[in-house]
């Protein structure tokens, strides 16, 4: 069979079966079965050894620990300390507790690396207290939603580590360049916040003193020492990702048995048994939807695509409007990771002959996922907040879309200035970069 053959099978069966709502993962394993069976030079035992490699992975390990740290640092109220100095920091601007929500969701992605255990447990907290102070139900859903998304940009990011373990690329440099991202994100959420509380008089706090921040700060020091603990001891050569995601589980422990004392054994059962769901759904992701990417790699589709757009003279920048823009469309139909494996490896090859650096690449990749967790119909950051906020999807959609618009120049950015998400990890990890 040619290329074409196959993504003539692949790709039609795998958007059927989503079509007629089987669970992703599973759809992903379903369509590689027929060109398995078809030829002759391969065995329906070849879809299972490759799922089974792609688990047998050391790096892999770091994708639920670092959903265990998220989800300890959820229980122990980490949050609270968080909401709090973020409180003393901006909620003195227009619309106070809404910019609150945005730095406070930074501040989270700086720990937990997950955009869901942000949704879930930010949302919870914010979007009932916003509610009373009079911010209309769909706004309050739409900034927690889109905050909730820098948890796979700022690091540690979990999409990073399986990018950098898919693509052999520097988790050290990915985590790295996501930092000036990561901040433009916030400040053009923050930029849509001010609009909002400017058109509709939304309340604001009075501003703190300096003892109020100082001491709010101080409550909330510990907590914001974990990025610095995992993004410092992977540059600075102390452990490695996987190492480093154990560290944040002993180090949040630490934090919320021995320090605050505001989790117990009794709260670890639940703790084990959500963080154990949900890097399950993650990891079968990964099996199903390497052995489909194996596929394409195996019948040389993306060797295919490179030659089909190659005579065209793409350069960095039109490769990375391309990048951005599948990535946008694939995010919003299916997981982040199965279309990290998908779509990266198929790109990658026409990165390559663009001459586009592999970090740059990733970054690109990463952010237009992130709109993915927002934008129907997979949308799953939208459908947690919503769920919390009690009101439907479809109305809180214009003013997520408001929201976004901002957060898309972002990307824009990313796309057009390489330099500038490139210089931090130039400056600190000069060998991987």
């Amino acid at each position: 069979m040619t290329p074409w053959d196959v993504a003539a099978i692949l790709f039609p069966l795998f958007i059927g079966l989503v079509i007629f709502r089987v669970p992703v993962a599973i759809a992903l394993g379903l369509a590689c079965i027929p060109v398995f069976m078809i030829d002759e030079r391969l065995t329906p035992l070849l879809l299972m050894n490759e799922m089974f490699k792609s688990y047998n992975a050391f790096l892999l390990l770091a994708v639920p620990f670092f959903l265990l740290a998220a989800n300890i640092m959820n229980a122990a109220g980490i949050t609270d300390r968080l909401i709090r100095m973020s409180r003393a920091m901006v909620g003195h601007f227009p619309g106070g507790l809404g910019h609150v929500n945005v730095v406070v969701s930074m501040l989270f992605a700086g720990i937990s690396g997950s955009s869901t255990a942000d949704a879930a447990g930010i949302g919870s907290l914010l979007i009932p207290q916003m509610k009373k102070q009079g911010y209309s139900a769909s706004f309050s859903v739409a900034i927690t939603a889109c905050s909730s998304v820098m948890g796979v940009v700022i690091p540690p990011s979990i999409l990073m580590v399986v990018w950098g373990g898919l693509m052999s690329v520097s988790i050290g440099g990915l985590f790295l360049a996501g930092v000036v991202p990561g901040i433009l994100i916030a400040g053009s959420q923050m930029l849509a916040v001010y609009c909002f509380a400017k058109v509709y008089g939304y309340p604001m706090y009075t501003r703190s003193s300096l003892k109020e921040f100082f001491l709010a700060l101080l409550h909330a020091l510990p907590p914001l020492m974990t990025p610095l603990i995992i993004v410092g001891g992977i540059i600075g050569g102390f452990f490695t990702p996987t190492e480093a995601s154990v560290v944040a589980v002993l180090y949040s422990i630490v934090l919320g048995g021995l320090f605050y004392r505001t989790i117990g054994f009794h709260n670890l059962p639940k703790v084990l048994y959500e963080s154990a769901r949900f890097a399950a759904t993650a990891l079968f992701c990964i099996g199903t939807a390497s052995a489909f990417g194996w596929l394409l790699a195996y019948f040389k589709l993306p060797v295919a695509i490179v030659a089909v757009l190659q005579p065209y003279g793409v350069g960095p920048v039109s490769t990375g409007l391309i990048v951005a823009g599948s990535f946008l469309l694939i995010g919003m139909f299916i997981d982040a990771i199965p279309a990290i494996i998908i779509l990266g490896t198929v790109l990658w090859p026409l990165a390559e002959v663009s001459q586009m650096h592999p970090i740059h690449f990733a970054i690109i990749g990463v952010i237009s996922l992130a709109f993915g967790l927002v934008t129907p119909p997979y949308g799953l950051c939208l459908l947690i907040a919503c769920k919390v906020g009690d009101i439907q999807v479809k109305k809180a959609l214009r003013d997520v879309a408001i929201v976004l618009m901002p957060m898309f120049i972002v990307l824009l950015i990313v796309i057009f200035f390489p330099d500038l998400i490139l210089a931090l990890p130039r400056m600190l990890m000069p060998r991987f970069v």
